[in-house]
């Protein structure tokens, strides 16, 4: 587990390194406001886009070439579903894309189509109501590692501004492979073996990581900086990697990671970080037999 959170820290630090991005809007907003957060439960899946809050002009984050331009109804947007709506894609360096979606079909420049060549700001349209969101008209913005099949927490490149969501381990559910459950709340007395974890769904936070210690060593986390195709599952990445079914069982809870409790008396920590690296903790002490 300490090994695969160094890769996973070292992965985001290189993206970091490669790339900084700019506002992907004209209106900055607080880094506690945005609509919905890269990793969050949205419908069947997990969402690899960053919704924001409000209305706003979208310019390009970064230099690129344009790639493709999908016109909300058309037939040809197989490789990215229409739950964009309108939507500009732009090839960056480093084998990076990034996707504005959401975008007011009259809003799109009529010469967009003709330019190839992108740079940093150029405007690209105003944030409208084409896509899932029916409703909330803001930016759909998604960053895409064509060369690993990974999407990238936009977060990652993007300026943070003001402080983060509370993040709070709660309502946590141990599931053993059998499906019974037990709340570590109420029950301190369980069996030896192996277990899910679970905690309470957060309705708008997502943290950055997760981790699990017993005894004082990490054994599982989870890790929010990107998400991986597996398959035809869209994937977080712990100790293995967790497809939608795994992270999110029911709509009501999400998973912390994995663990293995042996028999005796065992100190099992959960801990929650945001991006920022503040972190949450809650401790319980288990009889395992």
């Amino acid at each position: 587990m300490k090994k695969t959170a160094i890769i996973c820290a070292a992965i985001a630090a290189a993206y970091t390194a490669a790339s900084a991005f700019e506002w992907p809007q004209e209106q900055q907003i607080q880094s506690d406001s945005f609509y919905s957060y890269f990793g969050q439960l949205r419908g069947d899946t997990i969402s690899n886009s960053l919704i924001f809050s409000d209305p706003s002009e979208i310019k390009a984050a970064d230099n690129g070439c344009l790639t493709v331009i999908i016109k909300e109804y058309n037939d040809d947007t197989d490789f990215f579903p229409s739950t964009l709506g309108n939507a500009v894609i732009i090839a960056h360096s480093d084998n990076l894309m990034t996707v504005y979606g959401n975008i007011d079909a009259e809003s799109l420049p009529e010469n967009l189509s003709e330019t190839k060549e992108i740079a940093t700001g150029t405007q690209l349209g105003i944030s409208g109501n084409s896509a899932w969101q029916q409703g909330h008209s803001s930016l759909e913005f998604q960053v895409i590692d064509t060369k690993n099949n990974t999407a990238i927490n936009p977060r990652i490149l993007m300026p943070r501004i003001g402080k983060e969501l509370p993040l709070y381990p709660s309502g946590i559910v141990l599931q053993n492979r059998n499906g019974r459950t037990f709340k570590i709340a109420e029950q301190n007395v369980i069996p030896a073996g192996f277990y899910r974890v679970y905690q309470k769904r957060q309705a708008v936070a997502v943290p950055y990581k997760t981790h699990i210690s017993v005894n004082g060593t990490i054994v599982d986390g989870t890790s929010y900086d990107l998400l991986r195709q597996d398959g035809s599952s869209i994937c977080v990445s712990g100790k293995r990697n967790y497809p939608k079914t795994v992270l999110y069982p029911t709509p009501d809870l999400m998973l912390l990671g994995e663990v293995n409790f042996t028999q005796g008396k065992n100190a099992v920590q959960f801990t929650l970080s945001d991006i920022l690296g503040k972190e949450t903790s809650a401790t319980y002490y288990l009889t395992n037999y």
